[in-house]
């Protein structure tokens, strides 16, 4: 069983919903992604997304877009962020994912890429740009570094690749939850709990929601419905706000309690 595996299965043997936070790593810079992460397995959270700053991502707004270019005014690259890893490994992190474009790890090397990534602590690759009709080499690599591969399915996904996507996927599903890019926002829609309904009777797979999650107010109406949630924009909107480091770490850690709190009473899809 894979870490990613083995953290839904507890949060659901718990009774309640898992949270997965995303942040931008070397957002303002490396030193603060480590001690933010730190704070993160503080607060007990279930996983953790790393994003892999680009120049040109295909599915982040304008927060997440600004942290990619902070990071990457300060240089921020691949081994950078692999080495940081590596200086966490005995610290006891939850299971962090990648969040990262295809196109890094096409230039980086396939194998070498998913070598590295499992070496450095990785336990899984997020890959937004890589359709998963055209997954079938990472896949294998990734499979080989016992790397889940989770796959993204949207609101306007079809039947026919809805099936192809649940086929490649390992880990959990990550459920987009609006047409469009990350970002804040007050609702969800209402047709999202029934897009849920529809995967549940199609998949064992814990189902995760993003893209638009950002307060502790929005978790209720996933009772039941979803496996987990997923915070991006409104944790890297603090983590800009902060002045240190410190604040940063003291920022995310308390935004991850109240999004815990409310996880934590919400009760997960495949307990149903």
């Amino acid at each position: 069983m894979s870490r990613v595996t083995a953290a839904f299965d507890a949060a659901r043997t718990a009774q309640r919903m898992a949270f997965m936070p995303f942040v931008t790593a070397g957002d303002p810079d490396l030193a603060t992604t480590s001690e933010v992460l730190l704070a993160l397995r503080d607060a007990r959270v279930d996983l953790i997304e790393l994003g892999f700053p680009y120049s040109d991502p295909i599915a982040d707004g304008p927060v997440i877009q600004a942290s990619y270019t902070r990071a990457l005014d300060r240089h921020v690259s691949v081994h950078g962020i692999f080495d940081m890893m590596r200086g966490l490994r005995s610290q006891g992190l939850p299971p962090v994912l990648a969040m990262v474009s295809y196109a890094i790890i096409f230039r980086y090397g396939i194998a070498e890429f998913a070598a590295d990534a499992q070496e450095a602590g990785f336990n899984g690759l997020i890959v937004p740009d890589l359709p998963a009709d055209e997954a079938d080499e990472l896949t294998r690599v990734a499979k080989g570094r016992e790397l889940d591969l989770i796959q993204l399915i949207a609101p306007t996904t079809t039947k026919e690749r809805t099936q192809q996507i649940l086929n490649a996927s390992t880990g959990f599903l990550y459920c987009i939850s609006v047409a469009g890019t990350t970002g804040v926002r007050k609702e969800l829609p209402l047709e999202l709990t029934q897009q849920l309904r529809s995967l549940r009777a199609q998949t064992k797979l814990p189902l995760a929601v993003g893209f638009g999650i950002s307060s502790p107010d929005q978790v209720p109406g996933l009772a039941g419905v979803a496996d987990g949630i997923i915070v991006g924009s409104a944790m890297v909107r603090r983590i800009a706000e902060a002045k240190t480091a410190a604040d940063a770490a003291t920022a995310v850690k308390a935004f991850a309690h109240e999004m815990l709190a409310a996880a934590n009473k919400a009760k997960p899809s495949l307990s149903q």
